[in-house]
This record gives C-alpha cells, sequence and structure tokens, in this order.
C-alpha cells in the first residue's frame, strides 16, 4: 500500500484507547506501521535493485520480530533524553510500548499483502512472494475510512485543521480528476469527505474519537474481506467465461482497479500466452476481453541469456507474469523481458527491462 495509507492505519489505531496504554504510544504506532519501507531508500540507488530488495528483507517474518525491539528502544532513549532536559522522570513503559511496535509494524506487511504487487512474507528464509490481490495498491476508500477518525482526533489546531483541509482538498483533486474513475464513486468520494467535514463540526462528536476509530478500523477490515471475496469472484467468473469458448486457464489473477470495488483487470494465462479481461459486474456484459492476447514468448536459449544477465537480477526475481519478446539487431539479439501484471506490451515502462547479447549471448554493456 501507499505510504499514506500505512500511515493512516497507525494514526487510527492511535485513535483507538491504544493510543493512551502509555506515552508515545502514537508515535509507536504510526512509526511503526511504517518502518518496513526502510527498503524504500533503493528505489533512489537503481530501479532493478528497488526490485531486488522491496517488500523482501523489512517486510519478512525476521524484521517483523527485530524491528518492533528497535523502534522500542529508540522511543525509550527518547523518552528518557526528554525527561532528563526537563527535569522529569521517564514515563513510556517497555511492555506496551514493544506490544503496539509489534502491532503496527505486523500491520504493514498485512496491508502490503493485499494487493498484486505482492510481499515476501517469509524473508529472509524463504524468497516466496504472496498476493492478496484484493485491493489497489493506492486505495482512496482506506484513506476515507482510516482517514475519518484521525481526522476528527487531530485536526483541533489551527494548524491541524489547515493541514487535514490541504490534504483533503488534495486526495478530493486525486480521485475527482481520475479520469478512468466513473461518476459514481466520485460522487461518493464527495459525500464520504463531506461527512468527515460534518463529523468534525459536529460538538457530539469530538469527545467520541476512540469509538469512531474502532468503528471506522471494523468497516475497512469488513472492505478488505468483501475486496478479496470480489476478486475470487471475478477470477472464477473471467475461467469460466474462458472455459465455455475452450481456453480453459492454468492461472487466473483478477487486479482490482483504482477507485472502483465493483470492476477488476483480469490476466488469464494459458500455457503460450495471457488473456486479458475485464469483469465488470455494472455491465451488462460483465465478463469481456480488453486487449489481444499477449505471447509469453518462451523461455529458449537466447531468452535464459537475458534472464542471467545482473542488470535484470531484481526483475527475474519480483516477475510474476512474465512476457519476453526476442529481436534480431546487427550485433545479435533484443530481450525485452515484460511482467504483464503492469505492462502489456514490451517497453520501459515499470515492470520490463531490455538486455542486448551478442551473437554468442553474451551481455553487452549499455
Amino acid at each position: 500500500m501507499d505510504p499514506l495509507a500505512h500511515t493512516l492505519a497507525g494514526a487510527a489505531l492511535a485513535e483507538t484507547r491504544l493510543g493512551n496504554v502509555t506515552p508515545l504510544a502514537a508515535p509507536a504506532l504510526i512509526l511503526g506501521s511504517n518502518l518496513p519501507d526502510i527498503d524504500a531508500v533503493a528505489m533512489l540507488v537503481d530501479r532493478d535493485l528497488a526490485l531486488a530488495v522491496r517488500r523482501g528483507w523489512t517486510h519478512g517474518v525476521l524484521a517483523v520480530a527485530v524491528l518492533p525491539v528497535v523502534l522500542t528502544l529508540a522511543l525509550l532513549l527518547l523518552d528518557r533524553s526528554l525527561a532528563r532536559r526537563r527535569g522529569q522522570e521517564a514515563r513510556a513503559r517497555a511492555g506496551p510500548l514493544l506490544g503496539l511496535s509489534a502491532l503496527a509494524v505486523a500491520s504493514h506487511p498485512a496491508l502490503d499483502w493485499l494487493n498484486t504487487y505482492g510481499v515476501r512474507l517469509l524473508m529472509p528464509f524463504d524468497g516466496t512472494w504472496f498476493y492478496g490481490d484484493a485491493l489497489f495498491i493506492v486505495d482512496a476508500w482506506v484513506w476515507l475510512m482510516l482517514g475519518a477518525p484521525v481526522v476528527l482526533g487531530r485536526s483541533a489546531t489551527l494548524f491541524g485543521c489547515a493541514a487535514w483541509t490541504l490534504l483533503g482538498l488534495a486526495t478530493t483533486w486525486l480521485v475527482v480528476g481520475f479520469e478512468g474513475l466513473p461518476v459514481g464513486p466520485k460522487l461518493l468520494w464527495c459525500a464520504g469527505v463531506a461527512a468527515i467535514v460534518w463529523l468534525r463540526l459536529s460538538t457530539r462528536w469530538r469527545q467520541r474519537t476512540a469509538p469512531l476509530a474502532t468503528l471506522c478500523i471494523s468497516a475497512t477490515g469488513l472492505f478488505l474481506a468483501v475486496m478479496a471475496a470480489g476478486s475470487h469472484l471475478a477470477e472464477r467468473q473471467a475461467a469460466e467465461w474462458l472455459v465455455q469458448r475452450g481456453n480453459a486457464p492454468e492461472e487466473v489473477m483478477a487486479s482490482p482497479v483504482p477507485g472502483n470495488p465493483l470492476r477488476r483487470n483480469i490476466v488469464a494465462a494459458d500455457g503460450t500466452r495471457y488473456r486479458l479481461l475485464e469483469v465488470d459486474w455494472l455491465s451488462a456484459e460483465p465478463v469481456r476481453t480488453v486487449a489481444p492476447p499477449v505471447d509469453r514468448g518462451g523461455e529458449g536459449p537466447i531468452v535464459q541469456a537475458a534472464l542471467a544477465a545482473p542488470q535484470v537480477r531484481g526483475l527475474v526475481a519480483w516477475i510474476r507474469f512474465p512476457a519476453y519478446r526476442v529481436e534480431e539487431t546487427e550485433e545479435g539479439h533484443r530481450v525485452s523481458i515484460f511482467d504483464v501484471r503492469y505492462s502489456w506490451r514490451a517497453g520501459n515502462g515499470f515492470g520490463t527491462a531490455v538486455v542486448e547479447l551478442d551473437r554468442d549471448l553474451r551481455v553487452l554493456a549499455r
């Protein structure tokens, strides 16, 4: 999930009674919910390196055990330092702080598992990718539900009110301005934002953020369950649709789309190619083809040589639905590698790479 969703998850937890368990509970929950994303620094170094390390070590079982300890120690040191400056005794309690840190850190890979990008939950012991296929990587409805109690609890000051107003305007601009989203979800988003504003202005709810936060977190959990069930239903419908047309798939993935819970993009793989479909439960034709089939391209010696190239190690470890295109060049061969999850054709976009080989299948430096 995106950083805003992770931050709101931790902040929403802090608005429940958990936020009063111990001093520094809120920082533990908010920082912990983002801490596994320390591997994002790899994105500043190299795109393939990012694919190699993202959602790996810092998202696996070892990190879920170690990172809460590191965060707890850091917060305890901070608490003691602040208390010493003020001439007071340290107040944060190690046990509750460790429990909250563990909950927050564990929430991060759990949310990341929900989308099609995947997460390596067993790292560093096993590099297997796990996919929930339940949410798009950026989900506006998760923002809305988790953001409601946080806005109410953290907008009492003029600065807080201004900051949340700017964030609300920015997210509304993103949602309403998204061309691929139907009018209905856009209006529903605006109604949700209006509801948050009403709650903020209503004196009745100002002192009831804890039960509201619990309600919103529960509603988010229900939404996640419904989205996961919807993806399974879409996969089954797409598979049945293909079988009826004599194209039994070996694997089917239903990918949620931005802002529209009632639609899924489908990748269906058979032995030689991928079929690209759409399931739209509001359409008169719920299942339909949206693009020509994509040939897998085979994995002969030329492709194998390209896959062994150092500059695509991360891509090879991450790719889920690989396709290859081989072209003859004056020097030898050009191999385009792309993941059909995010790119339906070879190119230079996300999830794609090009490897140049000579006639002896050696990688050419570029």
